[in-house]
């Protein structure tokens, strides 16, 4: 694909407007179907059906019925963490208070500006809070171990990550950094210089490249039988991945001064503990009996 990019031409950036992209699928009288929302849609879906194939193989921690609450829980947890997230990590700027927790807009009727999801702003990180409390409840609830639960749903986050980055891509938004390799993109929500099409980046790294080792070590290895492998590897390789990536993207605009300011973006700050506990977790995993070599004879092999 970037050959193809490359060949374009050397100087001349691609224009994103050029693309023929729309932010929506298609659209009935006001109604418009839009790739964000499909890509959240599609993300847990997939999530659902591809977790419902993994726990009919040997060692699976739960039924089916728990597969189900699982899919109603996580979906909350995507949407509410995500967005209460990105309310607490990314409205506040310099200033330490997030103003999508304090500020109303008068409109027809008051609303609170939390609550406008349509508007956009969703956090990974918040996401993945949410995500780990609904594993929680749905463990306690069935009273399954949390960890071994949260192995077999880390294993299926990355297609999520990669639908939700190529729809950023396909809305103009969340553009990267300026710069003059072979594949710059003008966006037109940003300005008239060419800029890293870091939407990309991360749909490659933080989904692609994640969804394939994750599915190579559920399916291929048998790193299932060692609880919390899967979740500190995938841990470790989004906090990585979003590290690196955020090299290329451009910082929110509200949070452009602290980066500035600290040497870091926000998305970075917030993987490093990511990477560190992914780390810990992993080597924790690897260096215990696997599932089966203990006393129990009835354990998964």
């Amino acid at each position: 694909m970037l050959s193809l990019l490359a060949a374009s031409g050397v100087t001349d950036p691609i224009y994103w407007e050029n693309l023929g992209l729309r932010p929506y699928l298609f659209e009935i009288g006001s109604f418009q179907l839009r790739f964000y929302s499909l890509a959240y849609l599609l993300g847990v879906l997939y999530a659902y059906w591809h977790l419902s194939k993994m726990i009919k193989a040997p060692g699976a921690p739960m039924a089916q019925r728990h597969a189900d609450d699982l899919f109603f829980y996580g979906t909350m947890g995507v949407i509410l963490g995500g967005r209460l997230g990105y309310a607490a990590f990314y409205t506040g700027g310099t200033t330490g208070k997030p103003s999508l927790f304090t500020h109303f807009t008068p409109t027809e009727t008051v609303s609170w500006d939390l609550l406008r999801l349509w508007d956009g702003g969703m956090s990974f990180h918040g996401g993945v809070i949410g995500v780990v409390l609904a594993i929680a409840w749905v463990a306690w609830r069935g009273k399954l171990p949390f960890m071994r639960v949260a192995d077999y749903v880390a294993v299926n986050v990355p297609m999520g990550m990669l639908l939700g980055r190529l729809a950023n891509f396909i809305n103009g938004e969340l553009w990267g950094r300026t710069t003059d390799v072979p594949w710059a993109m003008v966006f037109p929500g940003a300005d008239e210089l060419p800029r890293h099409p870091s939407q990309l980046y991360q749909a490659g790294l933080e989904g692609l490249l994640l969804l394939l080792a994750m599915t190579f070590l559920f399916w291929r290895t048998r790193a299932r039988y060692r609880t919390g492998l899967l979740v500190g590897i995938f841990t470790m390789g989004m906090g990585a991945a979003r590290f690196v990536n955020e090299f290329f993207r451009e910082p929110d605009a509200q949070l452009a001064e602290f980066a500035a300011q600290t040497g870091l973006s926000m998305g970075q700050w917030l993987s490093i503990p990511l990477i560190l506990i992914g780390l810990i977790v992993t080597i924790f995993a690897a260096s215990r009996r696997p599932i089966g070599s203990g006393k129990n004879p009835n354990q998964a092999p």
